[in-house]
């Protein structure tokens, strides 16, 4: 009988899932087939195996973790989008918008469902721990669009210390970059990122908002990537997030 690791085996399944091969229930459906070899033996559902010992096949191919081939993407999430994977609600997730990426990849931090604009997706978790990290220095900047105009006092106050949820957030560099009769766009960078804390700043000093676009993480940018639309990180781009 074939002996696996219990404290680092996974499911056969999740296996196929981690390497990019295939989805979890397609993984299953081919394991129900017999076209799934561990060590030589075709195995059944529920079956663990331990990765970097046991020899996983499919359809006779040798089923190997592609740790030099991570993906690394940039979506210009829209607006109306949860950032999640899968939602209970129903609601439209932007698992839909980089589904053919063709492989497995996950968010990096959040966007909230009305909020739009540089959304950054990866399956390195590493480097995803390292831009999540409350520590992180690489600055994320946001072009916050407010009704009417916004007087000296208040982009002072935004650029200083603020309590938020009973937590002194760190100052956040504010300007205006577009003022009209009815509205301004304010630019806002921020060093860390609590939850919906630009909303919340806003609406401490009594400013509406109508639209909230995040537009680069630190030298990476929007540019001209159209709404829904993904691209790859150059290696450039992902050599930069991953010495920052």
């Amino acid at each position: 009988m074939r002996k696996t690791d219990a404290e680092n085996s996974i499911k056969v399944q999740k296996y196929f899932s981690d390497c990019g091969v295939m989805s979890r229930r397609a993984a299953e459906e081919a394991i129900k087939k017999g076209l799934v070899r561990v060590n030589g033996e075709v195995v059944s559902e529920g079956e663990r195996i331990t990765p970097g010992v046991d020899l996983v096949e499919y359809n006779g191919v040798p089923v190997i973790p592609s740790a030099d081939k991570k993906t690394y993407v940039l979506l210009n999430k829209p607006r109306g989008f949860v950032t999640t994977l899968s939602d209970e609600k129903g609601r439209r997730t932007v698992a839909e918008l980089v589904a053919s990426v063709g492989t497995r990849i996950y968010p990096v931090g959040r966007l909230d469902m009305d909020s739009d604009g540089l959304l950054l997706f990866t399956d390195d978790g590493e480097l995803t721990n390292k831009l999540t990290h409350p520590r992180h220095e690489i600055p994320k900047i946001y072009h916050v669009t407010v009704s009417g105009k916004v007087s000296r006092e208040k982009i002072d106050a935004l650029s200083s210390p603020m309590i938020i949820d009973g937590y002194k957030i760190l100052p956040v560099k504010t300007r205006v970059i577009d003022e009209g009769v009815s509205s301004s766009t304010l630019e806002m960078t921020l060093y860390e990122g609590r939850n919906r804390q630009i909303r919340k700043m806003c609406q401490q000093q009594n400013l509406k908002i109508t639209r909230l676009c995040r537009v680069a993480i630190g030298n990476i940018r929007l540019g001209s990537l159209a709404v829904g639309k993904w691209r790859y990180l150059t290696p450039a781009e992902v050599a930069y997030l991953k010495e920052s």
